[in-house]
């Protein structure tokens, strides 16, 4: 659709996913603040602008070559997030963004380390973690965090912000609770180990409010603003 309809249609779907993010987080009495991450994949850049015009400031990306080709044409300045499986080999094009959510492996967290350094920044990350133990999902078991979290430290070029998980699709609302319990128990374990991390990014367009009452700090929505992708 043409840019104009498109923010025509994507403006009063954010207004009202704000005023549910808002009862939810009433409801689940965590006190967060709450990013919301409009997921921009397989849509062009217009859907970067419908997003920034509706007030979204951050835009999530599961590719990295998609990612770099909106990044090209697009000039306002909106937060880049990486929120799919990374493959070691693109380590130095994440580099660019704003916040890597998939850190699913150490021998990840050494090549973004190392693509942190080359590019003289330090590069905020989040663990992803299988609290679902779904085998068709990446992540960090719980048990294993204490001891990542120490080697962790490592890494002096990443600053670990966090935790993401992803719940099992059209999940009952008590398997989402526990999975999105399970990623504040993580979060926890990586306090606990010497980290910064209050971040919890959880929650899609089916399930997003469920995850704000648990406590997500970001939300990554994409069907429920831009409709099905191709």
């Amino acid at each position: 659709m043409p840019i104009s309809d498109l923010e025509a249609h994507v403006a009063p779907v954010v207004a009202e996913v704000r005023e549910r993010i808002a009862a939810a987080r009433a409801r689940g009495g965590h006190g967060q603040d709450v990013t919301l991450i409009a997921v921009t994949k397989t849509h062009g850049p217009e859907a970067v602008m419908a997003a920034w015009q509706a007030g979204i400031t951050d835009v999530g990306e599961n590719r990295v070559q998609e990612a770099e080709a909106k990044m090209a044409q697009i000039a306002v300045p909106v937060r880049w997030h990486l929120i799919g499986h990374l493959q070691r080999n693109k380590a130095r094009n994440a580099a660019r963004f704003d916040l890597v959510h998939s850190l699913d492996s150490e021998r990840l967290a050494v090549a973004l380390d190392d693509a942190a350094g080359e590019a003289q920044r330090v590069l905020e990350v989040l663990v992803q973690v299988n609290v679902s133990g779904e085998s068709t999902k990446s992540g960090f078991a719980l048990h294993d965090l204490p001891g990542v979290a120490e080697r962790l430290h490592g890494c002096r070029h990443l600053c670990v912000r966090g935790i993401m998980t992803m719940a099992p699709f059209d999940a009952e609302e008590a398997v989402l609770r526990t999975v999105f319990g399970g990623a504040r128990d993580a979060r926890t374990l990586l306090q606990a180990g010497g980290h910064p991390a209050d971040w919890l990014s959880m929650g899609m367009s089916g399930d997003y409010e469920v995850a704000v009452e648990e406590g997500a700090t970001h939300v990554r929505l994409g069907t429920m603003l831009f409709g099905g992708r191709t």
